[in-house]
């Protein structure tokens, strides 16, 4: 294995979008070639005007796409993936709740070739995480603790950002959902598919929905129902 792609949907972030990618440009990857695929969902502010700089900033590394109208983070992921050529891909998020620098945590267990597929946890471990909304803590156990009844998982994070996976495994995967049940929709069927799956913690600088903040509880709602309708119906 000889290069990782990373996968980053965007919609609105002029503001964190620049300062992300060159966290993701600074971080040493022993020896890993970087392919970085920016997807700009349609965003309503100058976005692609700063995808287009990094483009030019990092024209061998940055591939930049964009859909003609808005589809949600789910569809985002499935035009990067598409578009990635890596033998490992893992996602990463166009604000700053996630650290890049923690990539090579996050891929080990496939470069030692232990692990198919690789969650990074905010629950686990001893990392920094910073203090916000309660049920949103409480939601995302629910979610967790769902999911793991029905894939038979021990999942502490299912609704994470960070997950990695070996190129071949994503590619089997046809991914339907356009917004945020992509997090229920791949995990279930990762887990379809026997894969070798990894958990690693991680820490998490969470924003609030001032600061931009686009998940809410009607995701939560259409969570539940992906992981009936992947676990149960889609067999």
């Amino acid at each position: 294995m000889n290069k990782l792609s990373i996968i980053v949907p965007a919609y609105n972030e002029e503001k964190t979008l620049e300062k992300i990618i060159a966290e993701v440009m600074a971080v040493a990857l022993s020896g890993l070639e970087r392919e970085v695929v920016i997807i700009d969902d349609c965003s309503r502010d100058a976005t692609y005007q700063v995808m287009e700089r990094l483009r030019e900033r990092y024209p061998e590394q940055i591939k930049i796409l964009r859909h003609p109208q808005n589809m949600g983070k789910g569809a985002a992921l499935q035009t990067g993936i598409r578009a990635a050529s890596g033998d490992i891909l893992i996602i990463q998020d166009a604000d700053l709740e996630y650290d890049p620098h923690e990539y090579l945590k996050m891929i080990l267990p496939i470069l030692e070739d232990k692990a198919d597929v690789v969650f990074g946890s905010r629950f686990m471990g001893d990392q920094p995480h910073r203090v916000l909304y309660f049920w949103h803590r409480v939601g995302n156990g629910f979610l967790t603790l769902l999911s793991n009844m029905f894939t038979n998982l021990n999942l502490t994070d299912m609704e994470t950002c960070y997950k990695a996976f070996r190129s071949d495994i994503i590619r089997r995967i046809t991914i339907q959902e356009k917004r945020f049940g992509f997090e229920p929709e791949i995990t279930a069927k990762v887990a379809h598919l026997k894969c070798c799956i990894y958990e690693v913690g991680i820490s998490y600088s969470g924003r609030t929905y001032d600061e931009g903040k686009k998940i809410g509880w009607l995701d939560g709602c259409r969570a539940i129902w992906c992981i009936l309708k992947y676990n149960l119906w889609a067999r």
